[in-house]
């Protein structure tokens, strides 16, 4: 139901309110928050590096914004991660106002349900105040301080399968959930900063929705708020984009969320989280999980302790996939010190060669695999646990390579003339050759000999000798045996990794096998 004040003491009550807050706020001790932001590592340098920082917030000089956060939204999914944000939101509003801090409650184009209320009142009755930069309805995107939004919300950003219609637009109010208190205010103009001049204070704390759209661009918000002077803080973990994951570029929802939040952090403002306010952890939606790899590595020969290391970082934990390593010495007696992780990874990346497992080890990679994860292999993880010396103690899986990757390697052509690959006509249409060429590359991993493939395998690339194009084996194939995505491919030297075929390749079958979109053939894949 909609709240109502009493006829005829709605001034009264909005001066006494008013007063009331400064004289309760006028004791209150500072609050000191973590404060983090991004700044360039050098002058010239497109590089960004964190700086965390602590800062002192008098809470009489500070005051809590709260943006859009509706009862309803056209976008089904943008209605669930306001409802499911509301009441953490709700109980950092009450901690800021025990506090001294001034609230105001921001739900944009809802003014006529409040018309009536001493919150809003309260704002309409603020004395206006000359701001330094005019106030704007809409703050647009200043290409003289920030570069582009790292996410395209070009389609309005619904991240719905069908994506939901739009408009009408359907909110009427603030979500219930966050409750409205005696001596907050109602407003989505300018108000609000009449209202904090008013008040003295030059502490703006930002909260609510959508971080590309009206979190940055109201005139109660980010941007605006930022070119009047104010001493702004973004609350990143109580806050949410209007992304499309089929959108460039081409990410899950949440992280284009945490793009969101560096670009803010860059160019804009610092963030803090409810946990200065709260205690414990970040909140985070229910959706938000990152897949997470284990990359089982330990290859001396084509050194991917350092390539697939390098890869990863920078091509594939950026767009939501958690990496954990545990790379073994190839020099040395096998430990694997960290397999430990395995039950908890969703997928594991296998780069060794000839490496023996304790009868513990053992168990936890066969109680993997009986899970029906996911499992990618590259080049000698064919033969990854074919071990020709065998510790005391320790185990070796001769028969892996055909139990799990369906393959049957059998040794390989001899180093020298280079892998032509080809995609076959079967595969075409399957994601993980997407934006490959589907003929013509060329590889420097010297052809292995693995062409009698179990029954449950698909090829997906074909290779031949460049001086013998009639030597035809399959270079890269998925198994779909026991319910499970594996992929491997004979590929993987050093020089395979300068390849961007190759390195899209390994993209399109992390993110297939652990079910992620995989990014269009024209998509731009380097980081935003």
């Amino acid at each position: 139901m909609k709240p109502i004040s009493p006829p005829g003491v709605l001034t009264a009550m909005a001066a006494s309110l008013f007063l009331a807050g400064v004289l309760n706020a006028a004791a209150a001790p500072s609050l000191a928050l973590s404060a983090r932001n991004r700044v360039r590592a050098g002058a010239d340098s497109n590089q960004w590096r964190i700086v965390e920082r602590e800062v002192e917030l008098d809470p009489k000089k500070t005051a809590i914004v709260i943006c859009d956060m509706w009862n309803q939204h056209w976008c089904q999914g943008a209605t669930r991660r306001v409802a499911e944000m509301a009441p953490r939101m709700n109980e950092v509003v009450k901690n800021a106002r025990e506090r001294g801090m001034f609230i105001i409650h921001c739900p944009s184009d809802t003014m006529k349900y409040y018309e009536d209320t001493a919150g809003r009142k309260l704002a309409q009755a603020a004395p206006k105040a000359e701001p330094k930069v005019p106030l704007q309805r809409w703050c647009s995107l200043d290409k003289t301080k920030e570069a582009s939004l790292p996410i395209d919300d070009a389609d309005g950003g619904c991240d719905d399968s069908p994506r939901c219609k739009h408009p009408p637009y359907p909110w009427t109010h603030q979500i219930d959930r966050i409750e409205i208190k005696d001596g907050d205010a109602i407003t989505d103009s300018a108000e609000a900063y009449y209202l904090m001049q008013q008040r003295g204070i030059d502490n703006v704390i930002v909260m609510g929705v959508h971080l590309n759209m009206c979190v940055l661009g109201r005139p109660f918000s980010i941007r605006q708020m930022v070119n009047q002077g104010k001493n702004v803080l973004l609350m990143r973990d109580l806050t949410d984009t209007m992304y499309n994951s089929r959108a460039r570029p081409f990410v899950p929802h949440t992280v284009g969320t945490q793009l969101m939040l560096e670009h803010v952090e860059r160019y804009w403002c610092p963030t803090i989280s409810s946990v200065g306010f709260l205690g414990g952890r970040e909140f985070k939606f229910t959706e938000d999980r990152w897949p997470t790899v284990l990359f089982l590595i330990g290859d001396e020969e084509y050194k991917t302790g350092e390539t697939v290391f390098d890869w990863a970082r920078q091509e594939l934990e950026w767009r939501g996939v958690s990496a954990t390593f545990v790379i073994d010495d190839p020099k040395l007696p096998p430990t694997f010190a960290g397999l430990e992780k395995l039950p908890q990874a969703d997928a594991l990346f296998l780069s060794l060669k000839r490496r023996s497992l304790s009868p513990e080890q053992m168990k936890l990679l066969t109680n993997f695999l009986a899970s029906g994860k996911p499992v990618v292999g590259i080049r000698t993880a064919s033969h990854a646990f074919g071990a020709r010396k065998i510790e005391d103690g320790r185990l070796a899986w001769d028969t892996f390579d055909r139990e799990v990757f369906g393959g049957h390697y059998q040794n390989h052509y001899g180093k020298g003339p280079a892998t032509v690959v080809n995609v076959p006509k079967a595969a075409t249409a399957h994601p993980l050759v997407i934006g490959l060429p589907t003929n013509g590359m060329t590889f420097a991993s010297h052809l292995y000999k693995c062409r009698d493939l179990g029954p449950a395998t698909g090829v997906i690339l074909n290779g031949s000798l460049a001086d013998k194009p009639d030597v035809v084996e399959p270079v890269a194939w998925i198994n779909t045996n026991a319910s499970r995505r594996v992929f491997y491919t004979s590929l993987g030297t050093p020089e395979d990794f300068q390849q961007p075929a190759f390195r899209r390749l390994l993209l399109n079958a992390v993110l297939w096998a652990v079910e992620q979109p995989v990014p269009p053939a024209d998509a731009a894949l380097a980081r935003p």
